[in-house]
């Protein structure tokens, strides 16, 4: 029997309650071992100093024990930060499944007013659809993740429906992605890094190399013809001074690339992992393979390449480093030495850094899409047929943001060319269905499945007219913003084929108006041979489906029984009868 999302992610956090007590602990012991091997260091210098044949062999092997030491120590540390990362994504997914999730990032900041659709449905925002199902981790991957829902594409569906089949199956790979690429600090963000490496103007030449070089050679004799005696100590401290003046020659220029530097250790450490991740996996869908593949350079694994800039990066960084700074630019001009390795990598890589930085962004967005189907196995990807005669034909069609317990579904068959007109008291659920009929198409397209228990979807991409505001700083009324909207529709149409849902059009007008101006435009929209449905109050509209057998009616019921509103949520098929504004304002006292 397959494991249910909630007991997977109950028992990952028994797993990982343990795994960080245990490694506590041998945190512990390895900060114990580290102290205990340096006081051995000391006491073996004291004790022994001037025995050198003693001392020396001595040293040495404590000195390599706490060097092991510190690499076994830093190693788990990272270990254990990943595991309270993973520990904490796991209680997260639980709060997720009890419809706690309204404190999780909604994207904000791609909230789209002028969007086909984005802004209607409330994709984002607080209680949003992205809220709900957001899980990357890098703010690229964000982007690139709110890029796909928005793309209106529906091309390469079933590629993308496979894709995230497979990302569903493997739930522990996506949750040790995420928890690396949550420790990534992207201040300094991947397109900043992109753009200084492919823009980056090499400042050393072939003499500052040769000079490296002469100095690399030459200190190390002086330093031992020094100790010998056989040279003054002031020769050495003229050579130490020449080579300080040589690399303050160029200290600006090396500032400023230390600065760049500093700021994108962190980052390409993590890419690393994250990167040597996706090359150790074989992946078996079409779509994951090509992005896998573009991290192959000539021949190069691209995690060994970023591996090993992120050293180049360290080491670099050890200038600030007041002993370095001195003793290894005077003698061995090494901010030349380093600056050198860091000219060379960029050479090399410049071209590919940004492929790699997409393809990791792309798995950080698709990872969500894999969760979001991990976490539904209720839901069903809908069937991609082209040739159907049906737009969408849904069996027990429901909003995803509805808990299951009280979501009532509805069955919903719309043939391609065919317009609903749906009429319905308030509160009946017209709106609600408008919506889930919206993210149907919104999650269809992204090749995830749909709250629906089967459906046979035709692609074809959404535009909607759901919620027009005024905007007093652009001086247009709420009427000529919803013209607008309408006209932009229109415009489309006159191009390709979309899927039109409209709620209650022409608000901004009188009903006389407004009856004779969307019975019009409906009449324009069944002429252009669009699919879609317009929720409406104004029962006169109603009338346009004698007129086309393109136009069916439907509608949302309420029954007022001793007294009392009641509604079953259910589409049916005719013209609603029972409004029920004028009881409502009875009953509540407002008249």
């Amino acid at each position: 029997m397959q494991t249910s999302p909630r007991e997977y992610y109950l028992s990952r956090i028994k797993d990982f309650e343990i795994e960080i007590a245990n490694q506590k602990k041998k945190l512990g012991w390895l900060s114990f071992s580290r102290i205990l091997t340096f006081i051995l260091i000391i006491t073996a210098t004291y004790f022994l100093f001037g025995n050198w044949a003693i001392l020396i062999p001595i040293g040495l092997t404590v000195i390599t024990l706490f060097l092991i030491l510190i690499h076994r120590y830093n190693n788990l540390k990272r270990e254990f930060t990943i595991s309270k990362e993973l520990l904490l994504l796991n209680q997260e997914e639980i709060e997720v499944l009890d419809w706690k999730f309204d404190h999780r990032d909604g994207g904000n900041e791609f909230i789209d007013t002028s969007h086909p659709f984005s802004y209607d449905i409330d994709l984002y925002g607080h209680g949003s659809f992205f809220q709900y199902m957001n899980r990357t981790s890098l703010k690229s991957g964000k982007k690139f993740l709110s890029a796909q829902l928005n793309s209106n594409s529906i091309e390469g569906i079933q590629d993308r429906q496979k894709s995230i089949i497979e990302l569903q199956n493997t739930p522990d790979w996506r949750q040790r992605y995420s928890a690396i690429a949550k420790l990534i600090n992207d201040k300094f963000t991947t397109q900043q890094i992109t753009n200084w490496i492919v823009n980056y103007n090499p400042f050393l030449n072939k003499a500052h190399y040769i000079l490296a070089i002469v100095f690399t050679f030459i200190s190390p004799i002086l330093i031992v013809l020094t100790a010998l005696q056989t040279v003054g100590p002031n020769l050495l401290g003229y050579w130490l001074l020449g080579g300080l003046i040589i690399t303050g020659s160029q200290l600006k220029k090396i500032n400023v690339l230390s600065d760049k530097c500093s700021k994108s250790i962190d980052t390409f450490q993590n890419y690393a992992h994250l990167i040597d991740l996706i090359e150790k996996r074989e992946f078996s869908s079409k779509e994951l393979q090509a992005q896998s593949f573009r991290l192959n350079y000539k021949n190069k694994k691209a995690s060994l390449e970023i591996k090993k800039f992120s050293k180049i990066l360290d080491a670099f960084d050890n200038r600030n480093n007041l002993i370095s700074a001195i003793f290894g630019n005077g003698l061995f001009l090494y901010d030349l030495w380093q600056v050198r390795r860091i000219e060379n990598w960029i050479k090399i890589n410049n071209t590919s850094i940004s492929t790699w930085f997409e393809v990791v962004h792309f798995f950080d967005a698709y990872n969500s899409l894999g969760n979001f189907s991990f976490n539904h196995p209720n839901f069903n990807f809908p069937t991609v047929d082209r040739e159907s005669e049906n737009t969408i034909s849904a069996t027990n069609l429901g909003h995803p943001l509805i808990r299951p317990e009280v979501r009532i579904n509805s069955d919903l068959t719309i043939q391609t060319e065919q317009f609903f007109i749906v009429t319905g008291a308030n509160m009946a659920g017209k709106s609600t269905f408008l919506r889930s009929v919206s993210l149907f198409i919104i999650m269809a397209n992204s090749g995830l499945p749909v709250c629906s228990d089967r459906s046979i979807y035709r692609p074809i991409k959404l535009i909607t007219s759901m919620r027009t505001s005024d905007s007093l700083s652009e001086e247009s009324s709420y009427f000529f913003s919803e013209l607008s909207r309408l006209k932009i529709i229109v415009d489309k149409l006159e191009k390709e084929n979309y899927f039109i849902i409209l709620d209650e059009i022409l608000k901004g007008t009188n009903s006389t108006d407004k009856a004779k101006g969307s019975k019009k435009f409906v009449e324009r929209l069944v002429n252009f041979k669009a699919t879609g449905i317009i929720a409406t109050h104004d029962l006169s509209l109603c009338e346009a489906a004698k007129e086309s057998p393109n136009i069916e009616n439907y509608y949302f019921d309420a029954e007022i029984v001793d007294d009392e509103l009641f509604f079953d949520y259910r589409l049916k098929k005719g013209v609603c009868q029972n409004m029920n504004a004028s009881f409502l304002l009875k009953k509540m006292n407002i008249v």
